[in-house]
């Protein structure tokens, strides 16, 4: 069975992975020239389940040792003494398992797990798609015309394949009303294993240290009222915004928007989700931010698209001869963890980037006394909160038996 996936970030290649365990023949292709991001993209979250599945494809001990190794973050406020907040202790409250990882790293250590047992296809994409109820005909943007027995789409939030199988992003896109920018810059501040954040009504900064390249990563969200309107490829136009947005907010953040314009590894995307009845039409399919983008930065996207991903290929396995009845069975497998990443979203924006003066002194307030309460406790909290629920309401299922060897 040969299965198209589009998209080499996160979801795709362990999908890749797990396809290929099980016996069929995965081929992952991906619009830019190279891996991406190498060192770069924000630092992402992987939680319980996801540091799961990481462990039983054997990147357990990869994925520790690539970790940000943030410890210390902190927070200040105009006019307001600093709170500083063990990271260690406030996670353990959230789940017993976490590790937080570059999105970059976690992409190569992915890559280099599948890289010699699946085929990749770098600098092109899909241009068409056409299911006969049989296979689906891809035409490529480059490359020579292919036939595949399923296509997946693992191409993030601006999924091609969801754009040509289930139509255009507009329709289907839910904004918040934040957004979020991320770049690299020379480690100024001497920052090492801290992180330093700033907060104003509507706007957050933070500024960490990675210690696999010596720099810094600079962090910005905010929120407007009103949509922002820009093309999402055009980078230039959106470190404009950036600038324009964040011009006179003082603190730390002149000497971060010195480094803008050089920034090379720059990231904005507003704060959205996507949203679709279903993630699967005939031979066609979406995993990850491609079919249920909970809201970058704020829904545990990434630990989502690991689990799913994992998902998905078990029960395409287990139905090997119906692969869109296997489609159906993801979908309903998922659905519950997708929509409680989604209910969770909002309230983690709100709580990120305060909305009023009196979540501006309750949020500082929580950060300041959740790692001083017994781990029990804070579990019983975040549970209340809806963060347990989200990061916790799907039991993995086991598909050992399906390995082929």
């Amino acid at each position: 069975m040969k299965v198209l996936i589009s998209g080499a970030s996160v979801a795709g290649p362990v999908l890749a992975y797990w396809l290929e365990r099980y016996g069929f023949e995965p081929t992952v292709v991906e619009r830019t020239p190279e891996l991406r991001h190498g060192l770069g993209g924000h630092a992402v979250d992987l939680f319980s389940n996801a540091v799961e599945v990481a462990e039983r494809m054997g990147l357990g001990d990869a994925v520790r040792e690539a970790r940000t190794q943030i410890q210390q973050l902190t927070l200040h406020r105009d006019g307001k003494r600093p709170i500083t907040v063990d990271l260690d202790r406030l996670n353990a409250g959230i789940s017993d398992r976490h590790v937080e990882i570059l999105r970059g790293e976690l992409t190569r250590l992915l890559y280099d797990a599948t890289r010699d047992r699946v085929e990749y296809i770098f600098g092109d994409s899909i241009a068409a798609l056409a299911d006969d109820g049989t296979g689906v005909d891809v035409t490529f943007e480059r490359g020579e015309p292919r036939r595949f027995d399923l296509v997946i789409g693992a191409d993030g939030m601006h999924s091609t394949v969801r754009r040509l199988a289930f139509g255009p992003e507009e329709s289907m896109q839910r904004p918040l009303g934040g957004y979020l920018a991320v770049y690299s810059m020379p480690d100024e501040l001497q920052l090492g294993n801290r992180m330093l954040t700033h907060l104003k009504v509507g706007r957050l900064v933070g500024l960490y240290g990675v210690h696999q390249t010596g720099q810094a990563r600079a962090a910005f969200m905010f929120h407007r009222a009103s949509e922002l309107h820009y093309d999402y490829r055009d980078k230039d136009r959106q470190k404009q915004v950036l600038a324009d947005e964040f011009r006179d907010y003082g603190w730390e953040v002149p000497r971060m928007l010195k480094h803008l314009d050089a920034a090379d590894d720059f990231y904005f995307d507003s704060i959205a989700q996507i949203t679709l009845d279903t993630w699967q039409k005939g031979r066609i399919g979406l995993v990850g931010d491609a079919g249920y983008c909970p809201g970058p930065a704020v829904g545990g996207g990434t630990s989502l698209a690991v689990i799913t991903a994992y998902v998905l290929a078990g029960e395409l396995a287990a139905a090997r001869s119906d692969l869109p009845s296997g489609l159906r069975n993801y979908e309903r497998l998922v659905r519950q963890s997708v929509d409680a990443s989604r209910a969770l979203a909002p309230k983690v924006m709100k709580t990120l980037i305060p909305g009023n003066q009196f979540a501006m002194r309750a949020v500082p307030l929580a950060f300041a006394v959740l790692p001083h309460l017994p781990t029990f406790v804070q579990r019983r909290i975040w549970a209340q909160n809806g963060i347990g629920k989200a990061l916790g309401s799907l039991d993995l299922p086991d598909y050992a038996d399906l390995v082929r060897a």
